[in-house]
């Protein structure tokens, strides 16, 4: 099982990224099979069902991997699943409400929904290596629901915006009490704060052998590469454990 930048990804009839913005297209769920009172099967022919592309694991993939993608509130999470993602992705964005405000950190004004439960999508690396991404919600209310989704996860991508870092402490400490091996991606937007490697780990308080990138949520490569420098990291962890 090796990482790789080669990455297979079949035509799938939507286009790469999310317009910098948390939240990914939905799922399309127009696919029940119905039957007519004469018993005759009135359902569309797969053929018929240009929308609804079923993607299957490749026959070369040898090993898969549940990925966590973490951090505060409008990090990136679901523009990051969204942009990699080989299948249609899984998003359970809501609309931001009064009530929820008073309870979560205040967000830009930008930004009016947020993920309720999970996002999910699912990247091959190198044919041989299937990533199935868990994005978790960013408020601390839906902490329950972390330790839900850490469980069977090999690691975990944690993503960081350096306009605001103390808002990723909490993910990157969560992480930390459920033992789940993470690297740290700073997603980059337009106004973001240019600061260097040694103090970012500093201010992050992060170990020397942890990973940290650079990354932009809405560029496939870049996103990829994000995810491929945790998978090594997880690949030389299990090496030197052996």
């Amino acid at each position: 099982m090796k990482a790789s930048s080669e990455i297979s990804m079949p035509d799938t009839g939507r286009t790469d990224g999310a317009n910098g913005v948390e939240g990914a297209n939905g799922v399309d769920d127009d696919m029940d099979d119905t039957h007519g009172m004469n018993g005759t099967d009135t359902a569309e022919s797969a053929d018929d069902m240009d929308d609804a592309t079923v993607m299957y694991v490749q026959s070369s993939v040898s090993g898969a991997a549940k990925i966590l993608v973490v951090g505060p509130m409008g990090v990136g999470k679901t523009t990051l699943i969204g942009t990699v993602s080989e299948i249609k992705p899984l998003s359970t964005e809501a609309t931001m409400s009064r009530a929820g405000a008073r309870l979560d950190t205040p967000v830009r004004p930008t930004k009016s929904t947020t993920t309720v439960a999970l996002d999910f999508g699912r990247i091959t690396l190198g044919g041989e290596l299937v990533l199935y991404l868990f994005g978790t919600p960013g408020q601390q209310r839906f902490l329950p629901a972390w330790k839900d989704l850490a469980r069977g996860a090999l690691g975990a991508l944690a993503l960081v915006d350096t306009r605001d870092l103390e808002a990723s402490f909490d993910a990157i400490g969560h992480l930390e009490d459920l033992d789940v091996p993470f690297s740290v991606a700073v997603n980059s937007f337009p106004d973001s704060v240019l600061h260097s490697e040694d103090d970012l780990r500093s201010a992050l308080d992060l170990l020397p052998h942890t990973p940290l990138v650079i990354c932009d949520a809405r560029e496939h490569r870049s996103s990829v590469k994000a995810l491929i420098s945790l998978v090594s990291h997880l690949i030389e962890s299990v090496t030197e454990a052996t």
